[in-house]
């Protein structure tokens, strides 16, 4: 018979009421995740570059929803959104650092400017917003939860990704640093890496299709089982291992980085 006094076990409440800031909102897995947790109740800031897109996105979240237009390389962009959501709530429960543009370079035809572009999007972007969106989510109270989307490229080394893979491999550390500086606050840090998922940055240069449907990700990634589940994932795949990491399912859960790739990191 235990003994724990119902007292002793903290309510779950996992989103409802809470405010959450979703950048790169206005499609794919940052859509996905807004849809989610305006869903699960939340009141959801669309952040995005494309600023109709985010208006499109958060009209049909409903009246709790607005959007943002931020560009996250820009720092008084990204001032402007934390003057909004302060105006609109005067807080913010959750953070999700989304937003990136794809970049499939390697080593050969590098440039340290073409270089720095993607970091200063990718990488400092997720750490511009985190920085500016900070004192919000201090001010806030139960539920405080950052959740950084990088990818399996941040963690396994790929071909033609070289300031890809660094600016999502960076963001892994920086997730797991930030975790322990802001424990003591009760913030919690934790990030999602995708694998293949069906989105428009999976579309292949030249309008050749999306790299899911090609002959080679059939042939390695499905006929073989290089990927166990045998396809690609989709948005909504990523979007309730998201919700799960921002809820209060997840209230003894900071510093981890959750792989959502169908096994793929199993395979390697």
């Amino acid at each position: 018979m235990s003994t724990t006094s119902a007292a002793a076990t903290p309510a779950i409440c996992r989103v409802e009421g809470r405010v959450a800031v979703v950048t790169g909102g206005a499609q794919g897995i940052g859509r996905s995740i807004a849809e989610r947790l305006a869903a699960e109740g939340a009141s959801v800031v669309v952040a995005d570059i494309d600023e109709a897109g985010a208006e499109e996105v958060a009209a049909a979240l409903g009246e709790r929803a607005m959007a943002v237009r931020v560009d996250i390389a820009d720092p008084a962009s990204v001032a402007a959104l934390y003057r909004a959501v302060d105006q609109r709530h005067g807080r913010c429960e959750i953070l999700v650092n989304n937003a990136a543009i794809l970049d499939s370079a390697g080593i050969d035809g590098m440039t340290f400017n073409h270089y720095r572009v993607v970091l200063d999007i990718n990488q400092d972007g997720a750490i511009r917003v985190t920085l500016a969106m900070l004192p919000l989510i201090r001010k806030a109270g139960a539920g405080r939860r950052i959740l950084n989307i990088v990818s399996i490229q941040g963690l396994r080394g790929t071909r033609d990704s070289l300031a890809y893979a660094t600016a999502k491999g960076a963001l892994v550390n920086f997730t797991r640093a930030l975790a322990c500086d802001l424990a003591d606050d009760g913030i919690l840090v934790n990030a999602l890496a995708p694998g293949f998922i069906d989105t428009r940055m999976a579309q292949l240069p030249g309008g050749a299709g999306h790299e899911h449907e090609t002959d080679w990700f059939r042939d390695i990634y499905v006929k073989h089982g290089r990927i166990p589940l045998r396809r690609a994932g989709k948005p909504v795949d990523i979007a309730g291992p998201a919700f799960f990491l921002c809820s209060d399912d997840a209230r003894y859960v900071t510093g981890q980085i959750l792989l959502v790739d169908g096994g793929l990191s199993a395979t390697f």
